[in-house]
C-alpha cells in the first residue's frame, strides 16, 4: 500500500512542473503571435452600408383593405396571413395589386382556415395559462396571513379572474368562428379539402 502512495506522489510531482511549463511556453508563443499581427482587422461605418429605399406610403392601404373586407370581422389575422392571398394571386397573374378584389383559391381558404385555427390555439393556451395563475394566487392568498399581502394578492386574483372571463368569451368566439368559415365555403362551393 505504501509502495503505491509512493508512486502516486512521485507521478504527480513531475506532472505539475511540466504543465506549468508548458502552459508558460503557450502564453510566450501567444503574445509572440499577437505582436507579429497588423491591425485589427476591417472597421465598417455607416457609409460602407447599402442604403434601402423606403416604402411607398400609398402602397399599405390598398394591401390591408382587401383582407379586411375578406373576414367581414369575424377574426384577426396575423398581418403577414392579410397580404398572403394577394401576393399569391399577382403571382399567378390573375388581378392586378391595386384591384378591390380577392382570389378565393385553395390557399386563401387554407390560410384563413389556418389562422382561425392558430388564434383558437393561442387563446386557449392563454386561457390555460391564466387559470394555472389564479390558482397560484388563490394558494398563496390561503398560505398569507399578513392581511396586508393578503389584499395585493386578492386584488391581483380578481384582475386575473375579470381577463379569464374576458378570455373565455374569446375562446367560443373563437371556436364559433371555424364552422362559420366553413359554412361559408359551403355557400361559396369550395370543396371541403381546402380548408385543411
Amino acid at each position: 500500500m505504501r509502495l503505491c502512495a509512493l508512486f502516486l506522489i512521485l507521478t504527480t510531482a513531475g506532472v505539475l512542473p511540466v504543465s506549468a511549463q508548458s502552459l508558460a511556453d503557450l502564453a510566450k508563443k501567444e503574445g509572440e503571435r499577437r505582436q507579429t499581427v497588423k491591425g485589427s482587422g476591417k472597421t465598417y461605418t455607416d457609409k460602407d452600408l447599402k442604403s434601402v429605399p423606403a416604402p411607398a406610403p400609398d402602397a399599405a392601404p390598398a394591401d390591408t383593405a382587401p383582407a379586411d373586407k375578406a373576414n367581414d370581422g369575424k377574426a384577426a389575422a396575423p398581418a403577414d396571413d392579410k397580404t398572403a392571398p394577394e401576393k399569391k394571386a399577382d403571382d399567378k397573374g390573375a388581378k392586378p395589386a391595386d384591384s378591390k378584389t380577392v382570389v378565393k383559391d385553395q390557399d386563401y381558404w387554407a390560410e384563413r382556415m389556418a389562422s382561425l385555427r392558430e388564434q383558437l390555439d393561442r387563446d386557449e393556451t392563454y386561457l390555460s395559462a391564466l387559470q394555472n395563475r389564479i390558482d397560484s394566487l388563490t394558494t398563496d392568498f390561503v398560505n398569507r396571513d399578513d392581511p396586508a399581502q393578503q389584499a395585493r394578492i386578492r386584488t391581483d386574483r380578481d384582475r386575473a379572474l375579470a381577463e379569464l372571463d374576458r378570455l373565455k368569451k374569446v375562446v367560443e368566439e373563437d371556436r364559433r368562428a371555424i364552422p362559420a368559415l366553413e359554412e361559408e365555403a359551403r355557400r361559396e362551393g369550395v370543396p371541403p379539402g381546402w380548408l385543411r
